[in-house]
């Protein structure tokens, strides 16, 4: 094999990764952004995260395991933003775009009401502790198993659904406190 032959053959190699990495960020970047703006509270942060989740998995694409690659992405995504939030400090809530958009068109005092709720809990996820955050967003959101969500943050099952009791216990509390009758 001569030189330009085995140079070709690496450009094909690098066009042909290239074009699966593409693949691989069109199908989870909805559910790394969202679990990312679920952790964080703030779009701009969410995507900040989503950057160096797809940095990470574009520096690791060929050792991993292709079954494994969801719960891959959700750990690093959740060890990201922990980390992201310990460097920049927890930032207080703000008003911030959801990156999804709803797709049913409710009336004015019902979207109101939604969008008041959807903005109340962003807010109260945001007051709650790190894991406890992590476990009851994997969990509860983004509907992992607990089994999953366990692997994800490297934890115990037990540890998992006791981080989620104790979120849920205090969310209502929160919602007693803000007079938040039905969440």
């Amino acid at each position: 094999m001569d030189a330009l032959e085995l140079t070709l053959r690496i450009a094909d190699r690098r066009a042909a990764e290239e074009e699966s990495f593409e693949r691989l960020v069109r199908l989870h970047e909805r559910q790394v952004l969202n679990t990312a703006w679920r952790m964080l509270g703030r779009i701009e942060d969410a995507q900040d995260a989503s950057q160096e989740v797809f940095l990470r998995l574009f520096r690791n694409l060929g050792k991993l395991d292709g079954a494994a690659l969801n719960a891959w992405l959700y750990r690093v995504t959740v060890n990201v933003c922990l980390d992201l939030a310990k460097r920049r400090g927890r930032l207080p809530p703000e008003a911030g775009d959801r990156p999804e958009t709803a797709s049913l068109d409710p009336g004015p005092e019902e979207a109101s009401a939604t969008a008041r709720k959807r903005e109340w809990m962003r807010k109260a996820l945001l007051r709650l502790p790190e894991k406890e955050r992590a476990a009851l967003v994997l969990r509860e959101i983004e509907g992992l198993t607990t089994a999953e969500a366990a692997a994800i943050l490297e934890s115990s099952e037990t540890t998992v659904r006791s981080q989620i009791c104790s979120a849920r216990m205090k969310l209502r509390k929160m919602a007693v406190e803000g007079g938040i009758h039905e969440l």
